[in-house]
């Protein structure tokens, strides 16, 4: 898929209050940016957010982040959301973020998340693009930091 620059999508995705800024300062606090100390379930790579959104409307009693680093991707999440909150429907639960996983410890403490969700993540199919794989040893090593002793990787995939 060719992703495409889409004009204004980081002043949507900025203005939306599901949108997390400063993602950062909430490394070991995120119970206090939901509200609750229920279990924290993060998708990784969440694209268009349809997977993310159905767990958060399913299960009310567990906190869900969607991560995605790109915004015109991130975008089309966010102008779902929009569409559900103008019919009245809000997800207290939800949050989003626009983030690079390769840093993911920069913005989750240790033992902070219950569970990761790799959903179809792209495979990086080329030797020289090993690094950048969801499920590399390398980022395997960085969800083991963020997941707490008991925690899952949940891991979906299409391609051999």
């Amino acid at each position: 898929m060719r992703l495409r620059n889409i004009p204004g999508a980081d002043d949507v995705i900025n203005n939306h209050p599901i949108a997390i800024q400063n993602e950062k300062e909430h490394k070991g606090q995120w119970s206090q940016v939901f509200g609750n100390e229920n279990p924290i379930h993060i998708e990784i790579g969440m694209g268009k957010g349809r997977f993310i959104i159905e767990q958060a409307k399913q299960n009310p009693d567990k906190n869900f982040i969607g991560i995605e680093m790109y915004s015109s991707v991130l975008l089309r999440a966010v102008q779902k959301l929009m569409a559900m909150e103008e019919e009245g429907e809000v997800l207290p639960n939800l949050k989003l973020i626009l983030f690079d996983a390769k840093k993911i410890t920069d913005i989750f403490d240790t033992e902070e998340v219950d569970l990761i969700f790799l959903n179809f993540s792209d495979p990086w199919p080329k030797d020289r693009h090993a690094k950048r794989r969801l499920p590399s040893k390398e980022f395997l090593n960085r969800y083991d930091q963020i997941l707490k002793k008991d925690g899952t990787i949940e891991f979906k995939t299409d391609n051999r």
